[in-house]
């Protein structure tokens, strides 16, 4: 009898199906997970030592508050009261149980063109604020970064600009341009950049004098690298304390823009508002329902922007919080 050749034996235990798993993308994930559970921790410690300043919590549940009433705007009071062919009421009618802040010269429901207001003159706000910031972090990094005659005459076209009242640029550049909501935002943003780009240079400076950034230097990061991975993240703590600040600015400018007749006509802020009661008479007839709203939400968003501005700052820097 002949025995048939048998296959030979597989080795007893689990066998893998798939390569080995690479032990670079495991280094790398745990130190993704690392770097986001540091992220975490330095926004709980934030938050916990923000909790603790309680005009800041003030002034942020007062944004907090706008920002819903801006947001539910449509089905609060929808999109026609703007309408100056469909108003409801008659002119300049008293507040009352209809009319809780009164009307405007054309019949219209202040409390709606309030309510309706608030979208833009927030818009207005965060973006001019935001390109505000935008310009004077990319020129104040660029400036404390590479130092000599680059860094000199950087910093002299930024004098000229901080010299410049702010207003009035604006309004000379709002008065070129065409009028609308975008021209509004860019003369605000580009009136108002040059304190962030000296914050920011100075800061900058402060950080490349530290021994990591020569570390890196030796290690052959370039000057992008040095800028984009070490520095900025530095100064983005006081970038957002600019920021806020900076919102509350840009809002009373708007206010002042439209004021003057210089927004646009098309649309409904705070600042047009208080040029519509201007326009109508509203000082000199003792219509106080047409100027005090609008200019109590313009003083109220401001307050709270510095409020929370204020709050950030002696959180980033509690030397601030031991000199007030």
């Amino acid at each position: 009898m002949t025995t048939a050749d048998t296959p030979p034996t597989q080795p007893s235990g689990p066998t893998s199906s798939g390569p080995a798993p690479d032990a670079s993308s495991t280094a790398a994930a745990s130190a993704s997970s690392l770097a986001w559970a540091r992220r975490r921790g330095s926004l709980a410690r934030f938050w916990r030592q923000y909790r603790a300043q309680r005009a800041g919590l003030l002034g942020l549940a007062g944004l907090i508050l706008i920002a819903l009433i801006a947001l539910c705007a449509p089905l609060l009071v929808g999109g026609d009261v703007q309408s100056v062919t469909h108003a409801p009421g008659t002119a300049l009618e008293a507040p009352s149980g209809e009319f809780p802040l009164g009307t405007d010269q054309f019949g219209r429901s202040l409390l709606g063109l309030l309510v309706w207001g608030s979208r833009i003159s927030l818009t207005v706000g965060l973006l001019a604020a935001g390109l505000s910031v935008a310009i004077g972090t990319l020129v104040g990094v660029v400036a404390g970064h590479y130092r000599g005659w680059f860094s000199t005459v950087v910093m002299r076209i930024t004098d000229w600009f901080l010299v410049m009242p702010t207003l009035v640029l604006a309004i000379v550049l709002a008065t070129v341009l065409s009028r609308s909501i975008w021209t509004v935002i860019l003369a605000i943003g580009v009136a108002s950049w040059p304190t962030t780009a000296r914050l920011v240079r100075a800061q900058t400076i402060a950080v490349e004098s530290r021994p990591f950034i020569e570390r890196a230097r030796a290690l052959g990061g370039g000057d992008r690298h040095i800028m984009t991975r070490h520095v900025l993240p530095n100064v983005l703590p006081l970038v957002l304390a600019q920021t806020t600040l900076g919102i509350s600015t840009a809002i009373l400018t708007e206010a002042t823009l439209a004021f003057l007749g210089l927004g646009d006509p098309t649309i409904i802020s705070w600042g047009g508002m208080l040029q519509d009661a201007r326009e109508a008479g509203a000082v000199s007839s003792g219509h106080w329902w047409y100027l005090a709203p609008p200019g109590l939400a313009i003083a109220l968003v401001a307050l709270s922007f510095t409020l929370c501005g204020r709050a950030i700052e002696t959180v980033l820097n509690p030397k601030l919080g031991a000199t007030r």
